[in-house]
């Protein structure tokens, strides 16, 4: 089989390399006490899918890199005493915050909390290189209901160093019409936006990650939980759907924390997942941008709805040519040769256009992705978290908001992340932020974090 990274899973590989990483960050809690021999399975389970790998250097500094067998952890992780309920959120960084590597391993670990109340917190951490957040769900999925995969893929180092060079070189060769194809999307990228290009060539690199003398910065999380029903109700009364309703919280909580361009309008970008049945990618993604005027999100979706519609309408269109739906996917090919500096230099110029929202919603789960030691958990989140970024570098990018939403159990969960040069960047200022966003939309909801 051929187990070379797909070219986004290259890109992600390189973006960590050379600037950030982030990392997708799955959480249950239980008001009571879990099967720890269930959690077990689940846990062994997950090294028998799309979590079960790991990334191996070509030998060749320009050709793309390989996926090997990469079962994980040997066990899951339980914590030594029990915490109050009150320090999940802590626990949850701290998690986070543990070494993960998508090439020196390991690329995930698994870890429950007992809570002092009697409950029970349990985190799963990838990297996004191995997976995004649908393909989490679904290797989720899979563990859950028994189920697992044999990929293919090779162990480490089971090629000989001369094999390995030879193969790499002469499919790196077979792809010269590829390579050709991307330098010339490149060179007309580089035309149309010459201005920025030189803006970037021209500007020093900043750190990748947190170095001596540079700050890091403290991102502020939290979790909200809203009834399915009342959550339906709002999207109904506003003329939208829970995708567009989720949207426009977004797009006002944006408003809130400063995030408008110059011409008054949001920007929301929304990684829509192109992942189908037996997708090995770990990351199915394409990024379309939608602005859109925020001042009456909260009681008319309409202009979100029409503008949602025409761009899905746009990306079979696009994906059934095997044109990216964005310019800038176009040189992907070239990432295997890309020196991390330009990588670098390239990812921090991303977000300087204008202020994205990330939305990304992975709709409603599969009851299994709730059930990791067999039973109902009683509170299920996901979120995208860089634990150990500096100021410098989430400044770079015009700062950081990002939220993830989904729905089961009865609920529907958003988590968010936000960090705003110049604003307080703390808890309670992102609490207070949420929670008169929810009054906008005369919505309630449970915070955690």
């Amino acid at each position: 089989m051929d187990n070379r990274l797909a070219h986004t899973d290259q890109a992600s590989f390189l973006g960590l390399r050379a600037v950030y990483g982030a990392l997708v960050q799955v959480n249950w809690i239980y008001n009571g006490p879990v099967n720890i021999e269930g959690l077990r399975r689940f846990h062994r389970n997950l090294g028998y899918g799309l979590l079960g790998r790991q990334v191996e250097r070509s030998p060749l500094p320009f050709a793309r890199d390989r996926w090997v067998v990469s079962r994980g952890p040997e066990d899951l992780d339980i914590a030594d005493a029990p915490r109050p309920r009150a320090e999940v959120s802590a626990w949850l960084l701290e998690r986070a915050c543990l070494p993960l590597d998508p090439e020196y391993g390991p690329s995930w670990h698994f870890g429950t909390l007992p809570l002092e109340d009697g409950g029970t917190a349990i985190s799963l951490v990838t990297s996004h290189t191995i997976v995004d957040g649908l393909g989490a769900l679904r290797a989720i999925t899979d563990a859950a209901n028994g189920r697992t995969r044999n990929l293919g893929y090779p162990y480490p180092r089971s090629r000989t160093r001369a094999r390995a060079v030879l193969e790499d070189a002469r499919q790196t060769i077979e792809s010269a019409p590829e390579l050709a194809r991307a330098l010339w999307a490149t060179a007309r990228v580089a035309r149309k936006r010459r201005k920025e290009v030189a803006a970037l060539l021209t500007s020093a690199p900043p750190p990748a990650r947190v170095i001596d003398g540079d700050e890091p910065a403290v991102v502020p999380t939290l979790t909200v939980y809203v009834d399915e029903a009342e959550w339906d109700a709002c999207a109904k009364s506003a003329g939208g759907n829970s995708f567009t309703l989720f949207a426009g919280f977004a797009g006002r909580l944006g408003v809130r924390m400063g995030r408008v361009c110059a011409d008054g309008t949001v920007t929301l970008m929304l990684p829509i997942s192109e992942r189908t049945e037996d997708d090995t990618r770990g990351n199915a993604l394409v990024f379309p941008t939608v602005s859109v005027d925020p001042t009456h999100l909260a009681s008319n979706l309409e202009e979100v709805r029409l503008k949602f519609k025409q761009t899905f309408a746009d990306l079979p269109e696009a994906t059934s040519r095997f044109l990216p739906p964005h310019e800038l996917l176009a040189p992907l090919p070239l990432t295997s040769m890309t020196p991390k500096w330009v990588a670098r230099k390239a990812g921090m110029g991303l977000g300087s256009a204008a202020f994205p929202i990330g939305c990304s919603n992975v709709g409603k789960m599969d009851p299994a992705v709730n059930r990791p030691d067999g039973s109902e958990a009683d509170y299920f989140s996901g979120r995208l978290v860089e634990p150990v970024i500096s100021r410098r570098t989430v400044e770079g990018v015009r700062d950081q908001l990002f939220l993830v939403s989904g729905r089961g159990g009865g609920r529907v969960f958003i988590s968010v992340n936000a960090y705003i040069a110049g604003r307080t960047n703390s808890q309670d200022a992102l609490r207070e932020d949420t929670v008169r966003t929810l009054a906008e939309f005369d919505l309630t909801g449970e915070i955690h974090g």
